[in-house]
């Protein structure tokens, strides 16, 4: 176990023996600390505690240790509201996203809280007791144990941070080289001089191929269908301007306001007139490219602009690495893999030594955990998302998923805004529970409205969304400004349950 999970879990399993807790953060990411910061300011009376599954803190930003790894969103929205980032790095590292973790851990002295080593696999809420039981198991040793709590804020993502996703390709067993996958990256892979075939065209496979084009032999991204894929500077040079004059307080609260107004232009735009939006795209990246490389081939998608997310390269670095000749671009099928490397439909074969599948994640709500009531199953797709918090037929219960089309964290700065404010009416009123109730005849529709293939292939499992506030998982900020920061806490579908004596065992 490392040095940075044994003396916290010490403090904080103390605080598990101290039970019913009244609130347990699922998860040390960016959300669950997040989430434990609001908590600590506004309800500094609460107990709670931080269930992580891994030794460290830091969530995505920890667990992927990929060449490259860094942000898509720039941190002067990403970060917190309440913490300025610092770093001159806008589309920043992961290193620097931990070291910024850390600090809002640190800032908030939450060292104690965190118990590590800890994954809830069930959890069963009883309308008696008007408490959950989670059933947590310990990763150290492989135990159980049962920890009772008020609330559960799940800061869990919505991905299975245990295994990536990998479509079944054919002749796999036939390649004499090495596999890899992004979300399991061997510390020790060696690709120098060696020709690398990367398999994706997402987030993940624009980062690995301009890192490792340095020293591989070669780099070749091999994509089925081709991303949007637009350079930005990888310093904000207006808001490293800002806090230098204004002070890194006031300077980083207008580098946000500028960056979220910003986002929100550049979405609209290219959902208004997306003829336009793809023509400059494509410009830009004509202009960055070899003359003869063919955009319309490799950069040129079958759909529009931001019905699927835009992928960032900073400073242009894949471009550049294209335009030097030491990394390429295939777009074809995959018939099958070969000793050597890939068989394309078209015959083609791509010579590899190693190849990455940059073919993404798997989403899963709550790492898996099972929910249930009284002992009865909860379907996750037969419960319906209010206001994007909580889920209907689900006391008590927070769901933290953020923005797919912008920075994730500028909703769930706002979310756990919504959940204090439910906290303190709930002190105030004396309620012990509070579930959002959904007619069964409203009219619903997916969860998320994204047209990436790891949201098409979990649907079926998710829970839904309505078509009208407050049953909607808006994506905007300005929208949850109005939903989430003056949304009503008090309305027809909220409702707060009080019982005298919840027996405490």
């Amino acid at each position: 176990m490392s040095s940075e999970s044994n003396a916290p879990n010490a403090a904080a399993d103390r605080l598990l023996s101290d039970q019913p807790l009244d609130v347990v953060v699922l998860g040390a990411g960016i959300s669950g600390i997040g989430a434990a910061h609001y908590l600590t300011t506004e309800h500094p009376g609460k107990s709670f505690v931080i269930l992580e599954s891994r030794e460290r803190l830091g969530g995505t930003w920890d667990l992927f240790r990929y060449p490259g790894i860094r942000s898509d969103s720039d941190l002067n929205t990403f970060g917190y509201e309440f913490k300025p980032w610092r770093d001159p790095q806008a589309i920043a590292d992961a290193p620097r996203i931990l070291d910024y973790l850390h600090e809002a851990v640190a800032d908030d002295r939450l060292e104690s809280r965190i118990v590590f080593n800890r994954r809830a696999i069930s959890a069963d809420w009883s309308d008696a007791d008007q408490l959950w039981t989670l059933t947590v198991r310990h990763g150290d040793t492989g135990e159980t144990s049962a920890v009772k709590t008020r609330w559960v804020f799940a800061g869990t993502g919505y991905y299975n941070y245990e295994e990536g996703f990998t479509p079944d390709f054919a002749g796999a067993d036939d390649f004499t080289g090495q596999i890899v996958h992004p979300q399991h990256w061997p510390e020790d892979l060696d690709y120098r001089g060696k020709k690398v075939v990367v398999i994706g065209s997402g987030a993940t496979a624009v980062t690995l191929v301009p890192s490792m084009a340095g020293d591989a032999a070669h780099v070749t991204m091999l994509q089925r269908t081709p991303t949007y894929v637009i350079p930005l500077p990888r310093e904000d040079v207006i808001a490293n301007a800002l806090k230098k004059t204004l002070g890194a307080e006031r300077g980083y609260k207008l580098s946000r306001q500028k960056n979220i107004l910003q986002q929100k232009i550049v979405y609209q735009l290219c959902q208004r007139y997306p003829r336009p939006a793809r023509k400059i795209i494509r410009a830009t990246n004509a202009a960055l490219l070899p003359r003869d490389f063919d955009v319309d081939t490799h950069f040129n998608p079958p759909y529009n602009p931001w019905d699927q997310r835009l992928c960032v390269v900073p400073d242009g670095d894949l471009f550049k690495a294209v335009k030097k000749g030491t990394a390429s671009i295939e777009t074809g099928r995959i018939k099958r893999f070969v000793a050597g490397g890939i068989e394309l439909e078209n015959g083609e074969v791509l010579e590899a030594d190693i190849i990455v599948t940059a073919t993404g994640l798997n989403l899963q709500l709550f790492g898996g955990m099972e929910l249930s009531r009284n002992g009865e199953s909860i379907d996750l797709a037969e419960t319906v998302a209010y206001r994007g918090v909580m889920l209907s037929g689900v006391p008590n219960w927070v769901l933290a998923i953020g923005y797919t089309n912008s920075s994730w964290t500028l909703k769930i700065g706002m979310l756990c805004e919504y959940f204090c404010r439910i906290l303190t009416r709930m002190d105030q009123t004396g309620a012990t529970s509070v579930e959002p109730v959904a007619d069964p005849a409203m009219e619903t529709r997916p969860l998320l409205d994204f047209g990436a293939g790891y949201v098409k292939r979990a649907l079926d499992r998710l829970p839904k969304q309505g078509t009208q506030s407050p049953w909607t998982m808006t994506m905007a900020v300005s929208a949850d400004v109005k939903q989430l920061r003056r949304g009503a806490i008090d309305d027809e579908f909220l409702q707060y349950r009080t019982v005298k004596e919840p027996v405490d065992a």
